[in-house]
């Protein structure tokens, strides 16, 4: 929910701290580029814990981050203030991310994963099409009380979760094992399977922020009132909510030639959004880019499992978070510091590019 809502309710606060969107976009930038930083060694550094303790903690240092930023607005802190507290949110979401998709597998059966993850999915693309709204509704009235309500939402899990047995990294057969009995080291590193499937998420999450992080800014472009931001991203989501329903009931891994096809609608749906052509034009694109991001996001989890040793997982699934972290980061960089035209010319590109790597016979091992 912190995530979902961050665009809208950091560009609503950067209006009111700074008078300009464009200062949203670099807290979303400070808060993922610190996810890509604190990914891995947050991963890494929670091995030997128990998991859900170990995740607990993480997500209870985001809702203090977050408090932190109402708490800078009220005082008018200086801006800086706002990005390192943003940043501060921001590092614990990759290792976070690595732990729950780990966990997923301790109570799923594999034939049924396909499934699960598209319950995931739908479940997850529900929150991003709710935060958005929510943070408009609230945020057109107090920017800082959005920020509380979300921070509240994303610090639930700290309570709901209850601990596990199983550590950061462990299965419950390696738990199950004699002691006793010598084994091997158990091999961590992903293999250079995982590789093309990261530049993907790379690519396909910088159509999507284009519409999350750069909704604010097509908003005005439009010729919207800034609360009416939650429009895009709202349809996004109504798009990605169908996807998730639909590979739900699917269950079925996709061969690389439907991933094929779908990185190209992707590409065809984030071209509309960047043509401007009317509002109804780009709305369909963001419906576009949402329905196909269930589907493609299933495939690479897949995919990226299937090339990691399983006491590696964690690190493999928090780094395939951080690859999509990438193309946010890229989207608000360029937003904040080229403008929003810039941001939606470069996505389709990456696109196709990932369409090439993906459809390339010797893109690598594991990829097909």
């Amino acid at each position: 929910m912190p995530q979902a809502a961050a665009p809208i309710a950091f560009g609503l606060l950067g209006l009111q701290a700074t008078g300009s969107a464009r200062a949203g976009a670099a807290m979303v930038l400070a808060m993922t580029a610190a996810q890509i930083a604190g990914a891995v060694p947050l991963s890494r550094g929670g091995r030997h814990l128990e998991a859900v303790r170990y995740l607990r903690g993480l997500l209870a240092l985001r809702a203090v981050a977050l408090l932190g930023i109402a708490g800078a607005v009220l005082l008018a802190a200086p801006f800086v203030v706002l990005l390192v507290l943003s940043a501060a949110a921001g590092v614990v979401n990759g290792a976070a991310y690595g732990l729950v998709r780990t966990l997923l597998n301790d109570v799923v059966v594999p034939a049924r994963l396909p499934r699960a993850l598209g319950i995931a999915a739908t479940a997850n693309e529900v929150a991003f099409a709710t935060a958005p709204l929510l943070a408009a509704i609230v945020g057109a009235r107090s920017p800082v009380a959005a920020l509380l309500v979300v921070a509240a939402i994303g610090a639930a899990p700290v309570v709901l979760l209850s601990p596990r047995r199983l550590a950061v990294g462990t299965t419950v057969s390696e738990e199950a094992s004699d002691p006793t009995e010598p084994t091997a080291a158990p091999e961590r590193r992903p293999s250079r399977a995982v590789l093309p499937w990261l530049f993907c998420a790379l690519a396909g999450s910088s159509a999507v922020a284009c519409v999350e992080v750069g909704a604010v800014s097509l908003a005005l472009a439009e010729g919207l009132d800034p609360a009416g931001a939650f429009v895009f991203a709202l349809t996004l989501c109504v798009g990605s909510v169908l996807g998730g329903v639909v590979v739900s009931v699917l269950n079925r891994r996709l061969p690389v030639r439907a991933v094929v096809v779908l990185l190209l609608a992707t590409a065809v749906a984030s071209a509309l959004v960047a043509t401007s052509w009317h509002l109804a034009v780009v709305l369909l694109g963001a419906f576009g880019v949402g329905f196909c991001l269930p589907f493609l996001s299933t495939a690479y989890s897949l995919r990226v499992e299937d090339a990691t040793p399983p006491a590696g997982r964690a690190e493999a699934f928090a780094l395939l978070r951080t690859a999509s972290s990438l193309g946010v980061v890229l989207v608000s960089g360029l937003i904040a510091l080229a403008g929003l035209t810039a941001a939606l010319r470069t996505a389709p590109v990456l696109l196709l590019a990932a369409v090439l790597l993906v459809a390339l016979p010797r893109a690598g091992p594991g990829v097909r």
